[in-house]
């Protein structure tokens, strides 16, 4: 296809995309509005409150911050057409093995996604309110911002979803043969470092949520090693099947 077309071709699927997003924000929308979305962020800090609700200081809070969670909903419910459109634009340049990898990874990373979600709402955020707001009850008030709050809630759920998505990540890299099990193996000492820098920098701070964000990722970590070795033994085979077999054929008597 020439450079033009390729052009022409990412456009639309840009295009596409962000329409997508535009109706599944829309659709984002009316579930914050309609399904008890925002009574469900607030479970957690029911028991916090007293009978009282959260606070807003700006008229324009509640508006913006509906605004914030229908968008983050509309681009979950997006995320599968924009990666289809992006699927699309760069399978004709995949091999066959690859593809048979990528596309079985992407479900995988859906599921993902909610359980490190999942594990972020039931035990993660529950644990961190009750660190955090045990300081000093004797000689202080909770008056605890609308905005802020739900911002807080957000953030975690997504840091959660986001880094269990490593061995999504690993399946693809292995795939495309830019990382090795070797590799993997050989920079798990670092991974551990960083595992815990990053578990540090995206959990709210106490000792509890940050232990319970590092233990999955270590073993995510472990689960991605296994699976590109799976991977590379998988290219190993199908290369070897398809190389030219030095065998003569059969019925052929050699001659010395």
């Amino acid at each position: 296809m020439p450079f033009l077309d390729h052009l022409e071709e990412l456009r639309w699927r840009i295009l596409w995309s962000f329409l997508s997003v535009g109706v599944g924000t829309v659709v984002g929308f009316l579930i914050v509005q309609y399904l008890g979305v925002m009574e469900l962020l607030l479970r957690p800090i029911r028991p916090f409150l007293n009978g009282t609700e959260l606070l807003y200081f700006s008229p324009a809070t509640p508006f913006f911050f509906v605004l914030k969670l229908s968008l983050i909903i509309g681009l979950i419910f997006a995320f599968p057409i924009v990666v289809y459109q992006i699927w699309v634009f760069l399978s004709p340049a995949l091999k066959p093995n690859e593809k048979k990898i990528i596309i079985p990874s992407l479900y995988f990373g859906l599921l993902l996604f909610a359980a490190g979600v999942a594990l972020a709402y039931f035990a993660v955020l529950p644990l961190a309110l009750r660190f955090l707001m045990g300081f000093q009850q004797e000689f202080l008030e909770a008056a605890i911002e609308a905005g802020m709050y739900l911002g807080f809630v957000v953030r975690l759920l997504l840091a959660f979803g986001i880094v269990f998505e490593l061995p999504v990540v690993v399946m693809i890299l292995s795939a495309m043969g830019l990382i090795t099990p070797q590799f993997l193996k050989e920079k798990r000492r670092h991974s551990i470092v960083a595992v815990t820098i990053l578990a540090s920098m995206l959990t709210p701070g106490d000792i509890a949520s940050t232990f319970m964000m590092i233990v999955p990722m270590v073993v995510l970590y472990e689960v991605s090693i296994v699976l590109s070795r799976l991977i590379h033994r998988r290219k190993e085979q199908e290369e070897e099947s398809l190389k030219p077999s030095t065998d003569p054929p059969s019925g052929v008597v050699e001659t010395g």
